[in-house]
């Protein structure tokens, strides 16, 4: 008896240091308490410690592994389960999402403090957000899964008994990504679970389904306070814009973003939508089809429509927009504007005032091709930036093949081949689909369907007022063509037109021995490269190439090494920034674009990096590696780096 109250005594005793460490008063510089650090979306860092001028000693300080080794994790989506974790740290205690658990870990350690294990399905593979509670409730860490929210104890890591059933809700739409807390709001975007749609991505390959509608709920309890229509029904706004009372039973038009954005002196909220289904056919949509491809702004408390701006017109690319926008204010012309920078798969970065939706360097409505498609739907015009220019490549010639300057001659002679064959069609942005049985060559549109920037986003930095992004040049090539599938009267399951793979723009490199060493693009390298754009002019400031190859002989690898991910940056005049195929994290001078530090890790970065300072005094930069898509491994790993 005694023993059992001796216990009960220690753990009432663990559980008030713990609370007390968590709620303590402390720097806020310190941490990094959501997905993109704030709610402007900036992952910004104020820290200074590390700085260009020290950052060339890095080193390792620990490590955790996100997948004990010899663990097996089911999952829906396994390649996916770790690769774009970011971290938080608040109040001196760090929190991630580990496959189907959720841990909190000493930041200057990686010792666990608890581990939450999730009883069915996995947590979100991207984040955690986190809840300061009230007079009533503790801290809460929140994650998604699947269809559910979670609420858990950020002292114990037990569930939050007061929030919905036990510390669990069932959600109209499931989502993979990192919930914000605003107020007593949780707020996230949505993703699809459903027959023949068990993904998380975009990809919709039907037309009917699940629909993509945006929720919010309270942090108390876990009611749903509203609803956001993003695919409108009669009487709301964008209804109009599908012709054929398309909207019906339309899915699509999911807020995928791993982490949303909110203005918060002015209570708005900004939903990046991705587009509606089909991805590449929309011949049964005639019309724009809001608020498909449209940074929507929305009140945070209410979800009542704000503003709306359309980046592409009626979709027929998969471009979506992946990314949440980030925030930063401008000074122009001596004058201070709230802006947004919204960037997505598509090669353009919208500049928008973010009280109005109006552009601040100018957008214009250019005429594009129209495509042969038969009964297809175009846009005649699509919305294109004044400034800043197309971060990625947007059209080809056969100038732009590469030479024997760019990799060797052998590559070089090789790429003509290919191009003289396939006669790859293009007539730059927004390049149509060719109609495969009319005997077109094939499409070779730019960007493809990973973009561009794709989901990496932007990072901002308010002092310098330079965005920062990571894009890549990387084209699809196919058709449209007949679905053999389809019968009038099954466009509940199938749709008379679907997509169809050509030959890639690429060719391979060759050894002295005539083996094949790597298959390469055929146009003009850089293929992925870090930029920074001045917000007040919307010029380009800098532009560098982005990882190596290191197939390539010496003295030409720096092309660019295509991957994904984003930018993080901090005051001391640094961006860190993985996002590429050869496995190196890097760190570069935000002034002038020169790489400062690199390190090989094990796998690729594809997640967002982030920063903190541990209650040593000591500044640490955080990032996960884990295996790519297409590999099994079960090694992922968080890596946390200092000075010396």
């Amino acid at each position: 008896m005694k023993d059992i109250f001796k216990s009960f005594l220690i753990g009432i005793l663990l559980t008030a240091v713990l609370s007390a460490q968590i709620n303590r008063p402390r720097n806020t510089a310190a941490d990094w308490p959501m997905y993109n650090r704030d709610y402007a979306g900036t992952r910004y860092s104020p820290l200074t410690q590390i700085n260009a001028t020290n950052v060339a000693k890095l080193t390792k300080a620990w490590s955790y592994k996100l997948r004990p080794e010899g663990r097996t994790i089911n999952a829906l989506s396994p390649n996916e389960i770790f690769q774009e974790v970011t971290p938080i740290v608040v109040n001196g205690v760090m929190y991630l999402p580990s496959g189907d658990h959720v841990v909190a870990l000493e930041p200057e350690t990686g010792k666990e403090i608890w581990r939450y294990e999730v009883t069915q399905g996995l947590a979100s593979f991207r984040g955690v957000a986190y809840w300061p509670g009230d007079q009533n409730n503790p801290p809460r860490i929140l994650f998604t899964n699947e269809k559910r929210l979670v609420a858990i104890n950020a002292v114990t890591g037990e569930l939050s008994t007061g929030f919905g059933n036990s510390g669990t809700i069932d959600m109209d739409h499931a989502y993979a990504g990192a919930p914000i807390v605003y107020k007593n709001l949780v707020l996230m975007g949505s993703n699809f679970y459903g027959p023949g749609m068990r993904h998380i991505g975009p990809q919709l390959e039907t037309s009917v389904g699940e629909r993509g509608d945006v929720s919010a709920y309270d942090v108390r309890n876990g009611k749903k306070v509203w609803e956001f229509h993003t695919i409108p029904y009669p009487g709301e706004t964008g209804v109009e814009t599908w012709g054929n009372d398309s909207w019906k039973n339309r899915t699509g038009n999911n807020v995928w973003a791993f982490s949303l954005t909110l203005d918060e002196q002015r209570g708005i909220l900004y939903l990046p939508v991705s587009e509606p289904g089909a991805n590449f056919y929309g011949g049964d949509r005639p019309g724009n089809n809001l608020f498909g491809d449209t940074i929507v702004a929305v009140d945070a408390e209410t979800g009542k429509l704000k503003w709306y701006f359309q980046t592409v017109h009626h979709e027929l690319w998969d471009y979506n927009l992946p990314p949440a926008p980030g925030l930063i204010d401008i000074t122009k012309e001596g004058k201070k504007i709230p802006a947004l920078v919204q960037v997505g798969k598509i090669a353009y970065m919208f500049v928008l005032d973010r009280v109005t939706g109006k552009p601040i360097f100018g957008i214009e409505e250019r005429p594009v091709a129209t495509g042969d498609v038969p009964g297809e739907w175009y846009s005649p015009t699509q919305p294109i930036p004044v400034k800043p220019p197309a971060v990625a490549r947007v059209s080809m010639t056969a100038d732009d093949l590469v030479t024997a300057n760019d990799t060797t001659a052998e590559h070089a002679q090789a790429c003509r081949e290919v191009w003289e064959k396939n006669q790859f069609w293009n007539s730059g942005p927004y390049t149509p689909w060719r109609y495969k049985d009319a005997g077109s060559p094939p499409s070779l549109i730019f960007p493809g369907i990973g973009g561009g920037p794709s989901w990496g986003g932007t990072a901002v930095d308010p002092n310098l007022q330079y965005i920062f992004l990571a894009t890549k040049d990387a084209p699809a090539t196919g058709w449209i063509q007949k679905n053999p599938k389809y019968i009038p009267g099954s466009e509940a399951t199938e749709f008379p037109y679907v997509r169809a793979g050509a030959p890639n723009i690429t060719a391979p490199l060759k050894n002295e021995n005539g083996g094949t060493v790597a298959t390469l693009p055929c146009f003009k390298p850089p293929w992925s490269s870090l930029i920074a754009v001045n917000a007040k002019t919307g010029d380009f400031v800098w532009k560098v190439p982005l990882g190596i190859n290191e197939a390539l002989p010496e003295g030409k690898r720096n092309v660019g090494s295509p991957g994904a991910g984003g930018p993080m940056t901090t005051a001391g005049g640094l961006v860190f920034i993985g996002a590429t195929s050869d496995n190196h994290f890097r760190a570069f001078d935000s002034k002038n674009g020169k790489e400062l530090w690199s390190t090989k890790l094990d796998y690729n970065v594809t997640a967002i990096p982030m920063t903190y300072q541990g209650k040593n005094g000591k500044q640490y930069v955080a990032v996960v590696a884990a295996s790519g898509r297409s590999q099994v491994a079960n090694m992922e790993s968080l890596v946390v780096f200092s000075l010396p």
